[in-house]
């Protein structure tokens, strides 16, 4: 090649990367203010651009690198075909599952580990609200099958719940610290530790059952950290308009976890395998081990640090989060506190935990001694409303993404539409859950309702705090998640006192209403008052005086 057509194509590269240059610097004050916190990414390509231009004999595919990071620092998406930012979403809906496994294996493996408990006398009035076992097959509830531990309803209900005496404590920890420290870190140690915990549970149980009730509380510790710093790591990796398919991969991973573990576990304990309900323990704590070796080697707490990251990824994530600062910010506890919409975020985090928790909790219990499931179908078919809600959650999640990546629903009808039918569809199915009587495959098509309708909630509160404030995704799901523990330490204990010696209809239609009515005023108060808003405070005023108001 001559010189002079060298010399052409050198000038025609910086004529490029002027223009490229001057388009990028014709955007409004906001973009202006965005490129300024992308850890001064747009600067450094300028100024690579303008050396080019001055000197001409610059390599041109050093000016290609410079112009394509111009171009994705002005929000253009990149086009590899796996992104950093996946490897993210794939390893945290996996450790989602593995923290979901371990926490409510319990509830299949505690119908194999007590004894069955005798039945107050049933007396006339209440004869026709008791179902009996199918002709041919013995009560599974009073087999005299073999179980290690004499617990009444309301023991197995205290088991089932101190879980969430530990995982209220360490919400607003996680959050914080991930905030601090990296999300890499705390989401990691918070799985690994919850998994060594859950390990050691057998042992701990048949030594005492005040031993087992300590090391579920310390499950519930370690695990309380896994949601509040997974939420930090998605608002530093994740731009708005991904949020509700990523946020529903990651967090449906609970489901995913939930569908492997009920029927795997009913059939661990059936097997006899190392010892039957011991097992449920052993191997679920073993693959949480093994998740935490693998998302060391993946995993970054934020772009800019990712030694495997594109350029073009890492411009595109930077320019689409730039409201979110690089360092943890003071909390704003007056600001947050008086929060309308952070309220509501709240009071729709509390309602949907209510009924999830009574129903991930309790769901065996209820498929056993009223619909008479034995075993090992009881925990596929306690599997069944999950994986419905999993398949409704990952279709509803790429559906929104779509129409709203067009320009076909705003955000603030994305978080409505998603909560309405999160909120009111399972309200409708446990009211039908009253009607269905010894009809087990009602049931089971009620349940599948009032469970799988579900889905829709990850595009909807679970997104909210993202965009209330990046700068406080991970503190503020700390607060909420913190809050709507107390469901999960109060509605089995009152479910076992309903239930205790007394499983009847009547007692259940009255554990499923209770569900119903709060899943209603809940869903209603966040659909009121909810924004998508970023809000004025997840910037501290130093910063707005620096920046711009715009900046947020």
């Amino acid at each position: 090649m001559s010189l002079s057509h060298e010399s052409n194509l050198s000038k025609m590269e910086d004529d490029d990367g002027k223009r490229e240059t001057r388009r990028a610097r014709g955007t409004d004050d906001e973009n202006l203010t965005r490129k300024s916190t992308t850890d001064g990414l747009v600067s450094e390509h300028d100024e690579a651009i303008s050396v080019n231009s001055g000197k001409g004999g610059i390599p041109i595919g050093e000016s290609r690198i410079a112009l394509v990071e111009v171009i994705h620092s002005t929000g253009a998406p990149p086009t590899e075909c796996w992104g950093t930012r996946y490897s993210l979403g794939l390893m945290g809906l996996l450790g989602a599952a593995c923290v979901y496994a371990m926490r409510v294996n319990l509830s299949v493996a505690i119908v194999a580990m007590v004894r069955p408990q005798p039945k107050n006398d049933t007396n006339t009035t209440d004869a026709d609200q008791v179902c009996l076992p199918p002709e041919g097959q013995d009560d599974p509830s009073q087999d005299g099958q073999t179980g290690d531990f004499d617990w009444s309803e309301a023991t197995q209900g205290v088991i089932l719940s101190v879980f969430y005496y530990g995982y209220l404590l360490t919400n607003l920890v996680g959050g914080r610290a991930a905030e601090y420290f990296g999300g890499k870190l705390v989401f990691g140690w918070g799985v690994v530790l919850t998994a060594i915990f859950t390990v050691l549970s057998p042992l701990c149980a048949q030594v005492s059952t005040g031993l087992f009730i300590a090391v579920r509380i310390c499950e519930g510790l370690a695990e309380g950290v896994i949601f509040p710093s997974m939420n930090a790591l998605l608002a530093r990796w994740i731009p708005p308009l991904e949020r509700p398919r990523y946020s529903s991969l990651v967090f449906a991973g609970a489901q995913f976890g939930t569908i492997i573990t009920m029927p795997v576990s009913g059939w661990l304990c059936d097997t006899g395998f190392l010892g039957g309900w011991p097992s449920v323990f052993y191997v679920f704590g073993g693959l949480g081990i093994i998740w935490g070796v693998a998302w060391y080697f993946l995993v970054y707490s934020h772009p800019n640090i990712h030694p495997r990251i594109s350029r073009e990824e890492k411009a595109y994530i930077n320019y689409h989060c730039g409201a979110h600062a690089q360092n943890a910010i003071p909390i704003p506890w007056k600001a947050i506190f008086t929060s309308l919409p952070f309220w509501a975020t709240l009071v729709a985090h509390v309602g949907y935990n209510w009924g999830f928790y009574t129903l991930l909790s309790e769901l065996p219990t209820y498929l056993k001694n009223i619909q008479h499931f034995q075993m090992t179908s009881n925990g596929i078919y306690s599997a069944l409303p999950y994986l419905v809600m999993w398949i409704v959650c990952l279709v509803y999640s790429n559906i929104i993404n779509h129409l709203q990546g067009r320009g076909k629903m705003s955000t603030i009808f994305v978080r409505r539409l998603s909560m309405g039918i999160g909120m009111y569809g399972p309200m409708l199915g446990l009211v039908a859950m009253c009607f269905v009587d010894c009809d087990p495959v009602l049931a089971m098509v009620f349940l599948c309702i009032a469970v799988g309708i579900c889905g829709p909630i990850y595009s909807g509160y679970m997104c909210s705090h993202q965009d209330l404030s990046p700068n406080l995704a991970g503190t503020l799901l700390g607060f909420t998640n913190a809050a709507a523990t107390i469901p999960g330490i109060v509605a089995p204990s009152i479910t076992g006192l309903i239930i205790n010696g007394n499983q009847t209809l009547w007692a259940w239609r009255t554990v499923f209403l209770i569900s119903a009515v709060i899943y209603f005023v809940t869903g209603t108060f966040y659909i009121t008052f909810i924004s998508a808003e970023i809000q004025p405070w997840n910037t501290p005023p130093d910063d707005k005086k620096e920046n711009g108001k715009k900046r947020y």
